[in-house]
């Protein structure tokens, strides 16, 4: 059974901007203008690059171009990226300082099973491209054997249960808080099995789609035939009916978002009546969850029907389809012939990138991957300091003494629910830079000599270390990404917001920017993370986490109201000719996205202690707060990744988090006298305006 992510995050499309602004302050009677700040922050004079600015579009047509538009010109998408932006410069920057982190290491004397030994040798492992070649497909040679020898169906799901082969599977799962008994965990099981990225893949007929399906084949093809499969044309068209019997059953991205429909609690024996076909049993006594009480199904009749097809499909074909997938999950560690073929379907064709990454970057990913927070400590130690961990927790104070005012004035709430709200606002959990505890890697053996035997290992000991937390009293404590991470996310079950050192830099971060600057970046991030826990699914649990509805029937029904017209709004906008955004998809992030605007405009004014904020290179204090959040919406796409990320991202590309949001901001019309007629003007009575 694959692992899946513990925490579905709330992943943060980040950019930078800059450009000399033509829209001068206005004058509101304040200080004179003031040529720079005291200190020198890293983007321009106060905390944005003005000279990605494109003052020639106004800022009521395209904000996003006009803060954006000539970085967006003038720069080129890395042939190794699918897009780029500031959440991508960030990465580059974090894995720079996580390669000095490996190479200080590899050069390190050290004892084995030391953290230097254990960095240094998975990396060195890594990148030993001639003892790969060497090898070939030895190294995977027994468990392809082991895969060709399954005698039936029950040996089959027994097998894709095993934790270190991380095979495909019908299903995957994982261990969270029980969403309605969050003093404890439980194992949740998740559809699973396909190749492609979701249903509609398999499913749709437009052009493109037909065209992946036959790069897909291909790419099977590629890995059947360096297995030493024959045959392959009619054997892949197999593998492909058989997953294309799983698409059919699987739910559609917008109804796995339903928290509603996802919490479906069920005894072993209840399973294996409700969805025959699949030896569920079998599995879990492999993954070591065959004992547990309960479990949570998430997407019940998907399951059913998937459990159906697994158990109408041949062994020949489920042991090809164990086999291709088998090696593309290890083409990593192969030979470039396989490694490349892995490449060209899925970051070639799926995404249009056009060259593999450096094998050190890649390299230096699978290290933090692998020792997340063993590389995370260094990490810290080097690049996070007290006094930013200090400034966060002042501003997220901050935020949640403006989002309590916010509840306080809703004129669509009713009092009964606004104490329930406030009761969720107070329990919040922010967790900032890097967890109080560390994971313990001492268990985890790193074999410099055996690469795929250290990945098989990894992968046990990394599902053996989430399944011991069942049973287990709660770890409040524990981060969901290392702190090289450059990220945020929010979980509801805990009703936590979570903050990795890595995000804190600028454009959303920097100590030496404007105060402004600052809340329209981290500002607008801590409070879209709040923002998670009042959207239409966040909203679905309490303050202590637990699954339950807050709300009174009217008030449910006014939010309702409001969010169908901002899914309404968003189902408009049209990246590329043809291909909408998902309103419905996206409306969690969109909601978030709104609520993180208006709570941090809130906390920045009242920062200010009822002053009025310098004008600063021709901006108003307003102003800049803005110019700041469209910048970390900055980023680029091949049309590729855009489709994809539109097919199957509940985030909005990033054009649209900056356009779609300020545009419901009465704030933004003023401040950079947004007019009827401007391509992005709503009326005032059509704003939607929630939190």
């Amino acid at each position: 059974m694959k692992l899946k992510n513990l925490i579905v995050p709330s992943m943060l499309a980040l950019g930078l901007a800059a450009g000399l602004g033509a829209c001068q302050a206005k004058d509101a009677g304040g200080p004179a203008e003031s040529a720079a700040v005291a200190q020198t922050p890293e983007l321009g004079t106060f905390g944005v690059a003005l000279d990605y600015m494109d003052t020639s579009v106004k800022p009521g047509d395209n904000f996003f171009l006009y803060v954006n538009g000539t970085w967006l010109k003038n720069t080129e998408i890395p042939a190794d990226r699918s897009n780029y932006g500031s959440f991508t410069l960030l990465a580059e920057r974090s894995e720079a300082q996580v390669k000095a982190i490996i190479e200080d290491s590899a050069k390190t004397e050290s004892e084995n099973g030391s953290a230097e030994q254990k960095i240094g040798d998975l990396y060195a492992s890594f990148m030993d491209v001639d003892t790969i070649e060497a090898k070939g497909i030895a190294p995977l040679q027994a468990d392809l054997d082991t895969i060709a020898a399954l005698s039936d169906h029950k040996a089959m799901a027994s097998l894709m249960g095993d934790p270190s082969m991380s095979l495909n599977s019908i299903v995957g799962g994982y261990v969270t808080v029980d969403a309605k008994d969050t003093e404890n965990n439980i194992f949740y099981m998740t559809q699973a099995g396909l190749g492609m990225p979701n249903r509609s893949y398999y499913l749709d007929e437009d052009e493109k789609s037909v065209g992946l399906r036959a790069d897909y084949a291909t790419y099977l093809a590629a890995m059947l035939s360096a297995a030493g499969g024959d045959n392959v044309t009619a054997r892949v068209q197999a593998v492909i009916d058989f997953e294309t019997a799983l698409a059919k059953t699987h739910w559609e991205p917008v109804k796995r978002r339903n928290r509603d429909l996802t919490y479906n609690k069920m005894t072993m024996d209840e399973l294996i009546a409700y969805a025959p076909g699949f030896d569920w049993q079998a599995m879990a006594d492999a993954s070591s969850v065959g004992d547990q009480a309960a479990y949570i199904i998430r997407e019940t009749d998907a399951l059913q029907g998937s459990a159906k097809v697994f158990g109408e499909t041949s062994m020949d074909v489920l042991k090809d389809y164990l086999t291709v997938h088998y090696m593309g999950g290890n083409a990593a560690y192969l030979p470039k012939t396989i490694d490349d073929a892995r490449f060209a379907f899925y970051s070639a064709a799926l995404r249009g990138t056009e060259v593999q990454r450096d094998r050190w970057k890649r390299g230096t990913g699978q290290v933090s991957r692998t020792l997340g927070e063993m590389v995370g400590q260094v990490y810290v130690k080097r690049h996070f300091k007290p006094e930013a961990k200090a400034q966060m927790d002042t501003l997220v104070a901050n935020l949640r003494t403006a989002f309590g005012e916010g509840i306080d004035n809703l004129d669509w709430m009713s009092d009964a629910t606004k104490v329930e709200a406030r009761d969720k606002l107070a329990k919040f959990y922010p967790k900032i830079g890097y967890p109080k505890n560390w994971i313990d890697y001492s268990e985890l053996k790193i074999d410099r000599d055996d690469l795929i035997g250290t990945m098989k290992s990894a992968n046990a000991w990394g599902w053996n270390d989430m399944i011991s937390e069942l049973g287990e009293p709660i770890d409040r404590e524990k981060f969901g990404m290392t702190p090289q991470t450059v990220n945020a996310y929010y979980n509801p079950g805990l009703n936590e917001i979570v903050f990795p050192a890595a995000i804190l830099q600028a454009p959303f971060f920097d100590p030496n920017a404007d105060a402004a600057v600052n809340y329209g970046g981290i500002g607008a991030v801590i409070g879209h993370e709040m923002g998670h826990g009042f959207d239409d699914q966040g909203s679905k649990s309490d303050g202590n986490g637990e699954q339950r509805n807050w709300w009174t029937d009217e008030d449910l029904a006014a939010f309702k109201e409001k969010t169908n017209a901002l899914v309404a709004q968003y189902n408009e906008f049209e990246p590329l000719e043809g291909l909408h955004v998902n309103g419905e998809l996206t409306l969690g992030e969109n909601i978030g996205d709104m609520t993180g605007i208006t709570m941090a405009y809130a906390a920045y004014k009242k920062s200010l202690n009822g002053k009025e904020d310098i004008v600063i290179d021709g901006f108003t204090g307003d102003q800049r707060f803005l110019l700041s959040y469209a910048q970390i919406w900055q980023r680029k796409f091949r049309d590729e990744a855009l489709r994809a990320r539109i097919k199957t991202d509940p985030h909005s590309p990033g054009e649209y988090r900056a356009n779609g949001i300020v545009r419901n901001f009465d704030l933004w019309y003023e401040a950079f006298d947004v007019q009827p007629g401007d391509a992005l003007y709503l009326p005032p009575e059509e704003r939607v305006k929630i939190w």
